[in-house]
């Protein structure tokens, strides 16, 4: 009797971008032909020093900036950019920024993209109600953003990009305004969330911690233009909590990423920071 061979099936993209190139009008470019890769269901965050283009992109990604060339296609929406065309957009945004309607009550607010997209007040208003207790936000829906916390403020801001967008969320530094225990706060709550739905997740920080924790791969920028992101693999089993930033893995994986960005020396060069 003959054994059949199965070969496992490579996981699905959720986000890939081919050929990625992009300039502001009379600079240098930011992209030249990059290529990226995100498979479905996966967090990846992106680390970067400030002005690589890392909002760039995101807004690129979003469809709210047309690339000069390239194609960018999600497992949702199918194709968004390519060369000068434009296609659907379903990608939740969220930016630094809440961007909440101080006249507009949370319910109301993230309610928002759904009516935009054409979704009934009524059914979007359920779908948001649905959601308020597991992103602990119960008892806040006839509440206005100046009565909220800023960790408060930011989970409406990722609830109306969690509604709005298909399968990929973008998240643009969404903690870096926080004081570092809400912070500390907000990471934990969000891998919990991130668990639980398993949606495609693009993330950017500054915080290199925050990156590894929160990460299945984090992607390296170290120079422009912008032709590749280097990737390191966040082998750390999950759930993770904030222990986990104590153990040894993590430290060799945060001094692996430091080398990728030329924060210290290579090994065999001293080792210290540069």
């Amino acid at each position: 009797m003959s054994r059949q061979h199965v070969t496992a099936e490579p996981p699905r993209a959720g986000l890939s971008v081919q050929g990625l190139t992009y300039r502001f009008d009379g600079e240098e470019p930011l992209f030249e032909g990059l290529d990226l890769e995100v498979p479905q269901g996966q967090f990846v965050s992106i680390v970067a020093a400030s002005g690589m283009g890392k909002t760039t992109l995101f807004r690129l990604l979003a469809g709210l900036l047309q690339p000069d060339s390239g194609t960018i296609k999600t497992a949702s929406a199918g194709l968004v950019h390519q060369e000068q065309g434009a296609g659907r957009r379903t990608i939740g945004y969220m930016p630094q920024r809440d961007c909440l309607m101080p006249w507009r009550t949370v319910l109301d607010n993230a309610a928002i993209g759904l009516e935009l997209a054409g979704v009934s007040k009524r059914e979007a208003r359920r779908r948001v109600l649905e959601l308020l207790p597991e992103l602990g936000l119960a008892g806040t829906e006839a509440k206005y953003p100046h009565e909220l916390s800023g960790g408060m403020r930011q989970r409406v801001s990722f609830l109306r990009s969690l509604l709005a967008g298909g399968d990929l969320l973008l998240l643009d530094e969404p903690f870096s305004a926080l004081d570092a225990m809400t912070r500390v706060s907000m990471q934990q709550w969000l891998l919990q969330v991130w668990e639980k739905h398993r949606k495609t997740i693009l993330f950017i920080t500054h915080d290199i911690d925050e990156a590894l924790l929160l990460s299945d791969q984090v992607l390296v920028a170290a120079s422009r233009p912008i032709t590749r992101l280097e990737p390191l693999e966040v082998d750390l089993p999950r759930p993770r909590d904030y222990e986990t930033t104590l153990d040894e893995r993590f430290v060799y994986l945060k001094r692996q990423l430091l080398r990728q960005l030329g924060r210290i020396a290579p090994s065999g060069e001293g080792g210290g920071v540069l």
